[in-house]
């Protein structure tokens, strides 16, 4: 992996990259955009680049490949490299732009670093980058040969559902009349809508129906938010996408999933992040799962929990489950109030743990399994939006 001399030069360099990280990616975006507005206009979530959400992922993401590398230079960490690797081919990511990104973020680590940048130090971070870019662009081709889809697929709207006030369930069906083809419970797609201003910008959303459907189902929850911009493309398809309508969807992708297991499990999900947990219960149930399967999560009221039917009746199919919703306000008897407190939760040794919703409450509910014996190897997440767990380390 990582050569000797450079593992000694980049850890020398760590600390002074590192905190100038921030800096090194906000001038990275700056002049890649610059040079290629297309990217921001078609492949770049424009929200999180307006946000510092992005940056703060890659800045993170850098560190930490960077870092493990110098402490273990004979891996690599595998798990970070497939859920990015995931994302990139959801997003349609190609050989060629990991070297249009090396252009500009070697320009940005010289701007930002100056004379600190001797040939010692470019040819070590150089090589730590395409350790990096090129083990994402193997497993991006083996993602795209897997999938058998190049590109975007057209798909017609066959229903659309209601779910609350903020969540619509859009029902899908190949508009071609070919094969729905197969995906793995937890997985997402890439939606890409043309907006008013011309620009194709592409957003992720979880399946959330079980595999073998004759329908392809994303629930899409309208993103309003007084500190931020409202959602471009969730509030598109919540105004302007019904029945008889068509999307561009990509393959299914996403790291976090359904694996074939006797073992018992628990799924623990919040706000929208239930999406991929119906998908993972619906098959449960079609299976006959038979160890335990806990069921957490949290809302703002019953009447925001989208998918509530489905969450509860799936789980009533289990022999062995046991359901726990909590909610801020209206929170009928048989739920709790206020956030998620596993303090009363059985949990059974060896469980499993796939986790669904904002960062505060996936890092607390893991630290509450954590105390609850579960390994740490064995709880698996997702996040909506730019990965900030490395970031926030």
């Amino acid at each position: 992996m990582l050569s000797e001399q450079s593992a000694v030069t980049v850890r020398a360099t760590l600390p002074v990259v590192g905190a100038s990280l921030g800096e090194i990616t906000d001038r990275f975006y700056d002049g890649l955009f610059a040079a290629h507005p297309e990217l921001l206009r078609s492949m770049f979530n424009r929200a999180n680049q307006a946000a510092g959400t992005q940056r703060q992922a890659l800045a993170g993401s850098i560190a930490a490949f960077a870092s493990y590398l110098v402490d273990h230079p004979d891996e690599r960490p595998d798990v970070m490299l497939n859920r990015i690797a995931h994302k990139h081919a959801s997003l349609g990511v190609t050989p060629e732009q990991y070297k249009v990104v090396h252009e500009h973020l070697f320009a940005a680590i010289v701007e930002v670093l100056g004379d600190a940048v001797t040939p010692e130090v470019a040819a070590a971070w150089d090589e730590v980058y395409w350790l990096m870019a090129n083990a994402l662009i193997a497993i991006e081709k083996r993602l795209y040969e897997a999938s058998g889809q190049t590109g975007w697929r057209t798909w017609e709207v066959a229903g659309r559902v209601e779910e609350t006030a903020d969540v619509a369930t859009f029902q899908l069906r190949p508009a071609d009349g070919g094969p729905v083809p197969d995906f793995r419970a937890g997985q997402y797609v890439s939606v890409r809508v043309e907006l008013p201003d011309g620009a194709r910008q592409i957003r992720q959303y979880s399946l959330s129906a079980a595999p073998g459907s004759p329908l392809r189902q994303i629930s899409v929850k309208r993103v309003q938010d007084d500190t931020a911009p409202d959602g471009e493309v969730s509030g598109h398809l919540h105004a302007h996408v019904h029945e008889g309508d068509v999307l561009e969807l990509s393959a299914p992708y996403g790291d976090l999933v359904l694996n074939a297991t006797d073992e018992p499990l628990l799924l623990a999900s919040a706000g929208i992040g239930v999406t991929p947990m119906i998908a993972m219960l619906e098959q449960l149930a079609r299976t006959g799962h038979g160890s335990p399967v806990t069921v957490v999560h949290a809302d703002r009221t019953p009447g925001t929990h989208a998918l509530r039917g489905d969450h509860e009746g799936f789980a009533a199919k289990l022999p062995e489950s046991a359901v726990h919703f909590w909610y801020e306000n209206e929170a009928p008897e048989s739920a709790h109030t206020g956030r998620v407190d596993l303090a009363g939760v059985a949990v059974a040794p060896g469980t499993r743990a796939y986790l669904c919703g904002p960062l505060p409450f996936m890092r607390a509910v893991r630290t509450q399994l954590i105390g609850k014996g579960v390994a740490p190897a064995d709880i698996h997440y997702e996040v909506f939006g730019p990965d900030l767990w490395l970031a926030q380390n």
